[in-house]
């Protein structure tokens, strides 16, 4: 299991200070975040990509990524996502396999349409047309990073000719791809189709909105022969605030929570709470409702919270790292590696992916012969 976090790069007022910080000062802070990850024992570190106030997550997650790997020694480094729809699968493909060989492997991505609709006509694209942008980009981004040669031609960039990306994956082995959605079932569908994971961030949705969309995901992953439904890959997002007293923890995060730039102004804490899976308490709370969401999503991989959002100082922000690394990451891994099958594999490494692509195991995009995918387009 991967315990890990992740950030948008929100520059928000501290509402019990009015203050914040320079975007100079959030991104220094996003480092040093990073780093004490990695010193807490954490697994992953992922950053979001914006392009907008009053994020500063970077426009090109690449650079940051790049820059952590000469800083870190083995904490995995992710995206949260990277926006598939309005960034160019060449740029993708190149900078993703670049950050690769600096990190020595230590590269994941999460691609999304993003949800920001202004972005979309500022880099030439319709965000009505974001399903098909998802799709048609990534057939492309998938073949650059596995074929030497490429032709190219579809609806939303200029064709491409005997194209060869570069630098090429490291160990002739792509970045491990999880697709990341809110509400989007395509997107399900498209992580199956080709093998990849699945992540969902079910930090604004009940727990049986998440159930659906990561059990349509097993089913099509077990349809194009991949396989068992319980195999699948996984990943869930989650939003805590702890203190060692959970009246304490309400307290001090309830002014955080009513001015944060993506759901303040809205819901109570105690609705939001009690509604979605964001948890405000004690280390243990913690630990027993992230539990329960494998009663939900079944055996899953990757876990990564936000904890940085909304205007918290660094302080504390560190401080919940903190609690993280020592009190819930080794219970969660403890437990869930516990009640995991011995069939389900664990969340893929750039090792593990090196050994499946020389085995010859890589996933068959839509299906290996005899898969029950294959053989209904057979049939018709």
């Amino acid at each position: 299991m991967d315990i890990g976090i992740f950030t948008i790069g929100d520059v928000t007022v501290d509402p019990t200070t009015g203050r914040a910080p320079s975007e100079h000062e959030r991104i220094q802070n996003t480092v040093t975040i990073a780093r004490h990850a990695e010193q807490a024992g954490l697994d992953v570190f992922a950053t979001g990509q914006h392009h907008n106030p009053p994020f500063v997550a970077p426009a090109n997650p690449p650079i940051l990524m790049a820059h952590l790997a000469a800083m870190t020694d083995s904490i995995r480094l992710s995206t949260a996502t990277t926006l598939i729809t309005t960034t160019d699968p060449v740029r993708i493909a190149e900078d993703y396999s670049y950050v690769q060989h600096l990190s020595l492997g230590r590269v994941d991505l999460m691609l999304g349409r993003g949800n920001t609709g202004p972005v979309y006509p500022w880099f030439g694209k319709d965000i009505r047309a974001g399903i098909p942008l998802a799709v048609e980009n990534y057939a492309l981004l998938h073949r650059l990073w596995r074929e030497e040669s490429v032709d190219w031609n579809g609806r939303y960039r200029t064709p491409l000719q005997d194209f060869t990306a570069t630098p090429r994956p490291l160990d002739d082995v792509a970045p491990f791809v999880w697709h990341g959605s809110i509400r989007s079932p395509e997107i399900a569908e498209q992580a199956a189709y080709y093998g990849d994971g699945f992540f969902h961030n079910n930090i604004f949705w009940p727990m049986s909105h998440t159930a659906r969309m990561v059990n349509l995901y097993r089913q099509r992953f077990e349809h194009y022969g991949h396989g068992a439904a319980h195999q699948a890959f996984v990943g869930l997002g989650g939003q805590v605030f702890m203190r060692r007293n959970s009246q304490d923890a309400v307290r001090e995060f309830r002014p955080y929570f009513d001015n944060a730039p993506v759901y303040g102004h809205g819901p109570s804490l105690e609705e939001f709470t009690a509604q979605t899976p964001l948890t405000v308490g004690t280390p243990e709370q913690v630990i027993e409702r992230t539990l329960s969401f494998q009663e939900w999503a079944g055996d899953y991989q990757r876990q990564l919270f936000l904890i940085d959002h909304a205007g918290l100082p660094l302080k504390t922000v560190l401080e919940q790292i903190d609690m993280l690394g020592e009190d819930v990451a080794p219970a969660l891994r403890k437990e869930f590696d516990a009640r995991r099958p011995a069939d389900v594999p664990d969340a893929p490494t750039h090792e593990w992916l090196v050994e499946r692509h020389r085995a010859g195991k890589d996933p068959a995009p839509g299906g290996r012969p005899g898969s029950p995918a294959v053989n209904e387009r057979e049939g018709e």
